[in-house]
């Protein structure tokens, strides 16, 4: 046995552009095994030429819930990686989870905003189009999880070596807390 949860498990990885979210995201599924799906890839596939309208995000949201639940019902795990600044969203991706009967997680990404913004400066050849200007227009907008919605808080303000840490840490606990 190599220690995956039996049952399938559906992680939403939230949080603002720049905070490290796909980065958590993708240590997360390959601590977990579980199918990794990312709102940025997903919604260029969809849309080869973004404009990030309104339309296009519930659209990009749409697939990636129909991905997740194809997954479940196979049951397979799903880590989703998307700003799911909004309440509803998270919801949205609970209910179904639960609906398969898939153990639900939600991970809230933070990290300082000085360090966002170097991070976004640096950023070549991402799937993610953020920027800085994207990112305060989405804090503007952000309902962060409050003590009704239950998640967890990886502080992606570190190395990569104290933020693997950290997810490994969260990853033994929550199989050790089926």
């Amino acid at each position: 046995m190599d220690g995956r949860p039996t049952e399938p498990i559906c992680v939403a990885v939230a949080g603002l552009p720049g905070s490290g979210k796909s980065t958590v995201a993708r240590l997360l599924a390959q601590e977990l095994g579980a199918l990794w799906l990312r709102s940025d890839a997903l919604r260029k596939e969809l849309f080869p030429q973004p404009s990030y309208t309104s339309e296009e995000s519930r659209a990009t949201y749409r697939e990636l819930l129909r991905r997740a639940d194809a997954a479940l019902a196979r049951g397979q795990s799903v880590v989703l990686d998307a700003t799911f600044r909004r309440r509803a969203l998270r919801q949205a991706a609970r209910e179904q989870a639960q609906r398969r009967g898939a153990r639900w997680l939600l991970v809230w990404v933070t990290a300082p905003e000085e360090v966002v913004q170097a991070r976004l400066a640096r950023r070549r050849s991402d799937l993610s189009d953020a920027d800085y200007a994207v990112y305060l227009q989405l804090r503007s907008e952000v309902e962060p999880p409050g003590d009704q919605e239950p998640h967890v808080v990886v502080d992606n303000r570190g190395t990569r070596r104290a933020l693997e840490a950290q997810v490994r840490g969260w990853v033994q606990q929550l199989r050790a807390d089926p």
